[in-house]
């Protein structure tokens, strides 16, 4: 048998990857970054109250760990893929609000408003996005991954039935597997086997996810969009070194590891800008739109980084702003992908079908 035709240990172990891990990770990371900025602005408002009395004070790090057992509850009590994404966000709200006291965590005075906190709380959501990346990118999706989680889908339905959208959502990625591995067939007829019905749990963080990327999607073909981004980190690159030196300045330390961090981290965004702008003025949007994610993501894992060590939470409208043009750039680069296929696609349409694929079927909701 061949290597290629060998399960991996992984998969064998029965370790299997989901293919919308990396959205659900998205709602986890935005759950508790959003969960960490507002805890943090309510106390502020509200002068920091305790809770509790006669010497008791409980601290939202339990509320926070009792969120996350809800969210571990629902993973080991349901089945199927529609409790994930409700786990994601509950299991970040329930995330933020522990790692939020951190600074609690690792002094000996139990300080709060310990300052390295903030940086330490957004390095962990870093590690926790580029660990799972890792881990989910180092190799493709298997095709009998694929079509375990078409299963899943299946799993799901034979109980409760599948709605139309449930259904086309199943059998596009069924479409993605190809007809030599095995199961397939028996997972198109248990698809087909499964009741209609369009009765579905309320998912609005999939609404908000597809209206966010549908924003994205128009924003990023606006024909100002190349100039205004090229505008915008041209000045986020000059001015995150300036913020940054400016309050450090006041605190009488001149030059310390922060504040040439960001400049560094700037320097490095701002010289993949240019190159990016270069190339854009040439012609070659694809590259130019691949540098412009190097100087996004640059600021993102390092810039951002030394200005959350420097200023604390004062770096939150960088991030944000760092977030939203990468949203932006993904969105342009998924257009541009899309594009290249349709054009592929249009140029063999006068070849004869491949005889070794299924044909589609007339109804998009139907199994392939």
């Amino acid at each position: 048998m061949s290597s290629s035709a060998r399960s991996s240990y992984l998969m064998r172990a029965g370790l299997v990857r989901s293919v919308r891990s990396g959205e659900h990770l998205t709602t986890f990371v935005v759950a508790g970054v959003a969960t960490v900025l507002v805890t943090r602005l309510i106390l502020s408002l509200s002068g920091y109250p305790q809770i509790g009395g006669k010497g008791l004070h409980i601290a939202h790090v339990l509320p926070g760990g009792l969120l996350m057992l809800v969210a571990i509850s629902l993973l080991l009590g349901y089945v199927g893929p529609v409790v994930r994404p409700a786990a994601a966000l509950v299991g970040g709200i329930g995330f933020g609000l522990f790692i939020d006291e951190v600074g609690k965590f690792i002094t000996s005075d139990n300080n709060y408003f310990y300052q390295p906190a903030a940086a330490i709380v957004y390095i962990v959501f870093v590690l926790i996005v580029l660990a799972t990346r890792f881990l989910t990118t180092r190799r493709p999706i298997d095709p009998r991954e694929q079509l375990a989680n078409v299963i899943d889908h299946a799993v799901e339905g034979v109980a409760g039935g599948l709605s139309r959208r449930r259904l086309a959502q199943a059998s596009e990625e069924l479409r993605q597997v190809g007809p030599e591995v095995a199961g397939r067939r028996e997972t198109r007829e248990l698809l087909i086997a499964c009741p209609a019905d369009e009765v579905e749990l309320a998912a609005p963080v999939d609404a908000l996810r597809r209206t966010v990327l549908r924003g994205f999607d128009r924003l990023a073909t606006h024909p100002l969009a190349p100039t205004i981004a090229v505008f915008v980190l041209i000045v986020q690159a000059i001015g995150a070194p300036a913020i940054a030196a400016g309050i450090r300045f006041d605190n009488g330390l001149v030059a310390d590891i922060p504040v040439l961090g960001v400049a560094a981290g700037s320097l490095l965004s701002a010289t993949f800008t240019a190159r990016g702008a270069w190339q854009l003025r040439k012609g070659n949007r694809v590259r130019a739109v691949r540098l412009f994610e190097l100087a996004v993501l640059v600021s993102l894992l390092m810039t951002q980084v030394f200005q959350f060590a420097g200023t604390q939470f004062a770096a939150v409208g960088g991030m944000l702003l760092d977030l939203v043009l990468l949203g932006l750039l993904k969105a342009e680069r998924d257009r541009m992908r899309r594009q290249a296929t349709e054009v592929t696609r249009a140029k063999t349409q006068g070849l004869p079908p491949d005889p070794d694929q299924p044909p589609f079927p007339q109804d998009p909701s139907a199994p392939v």
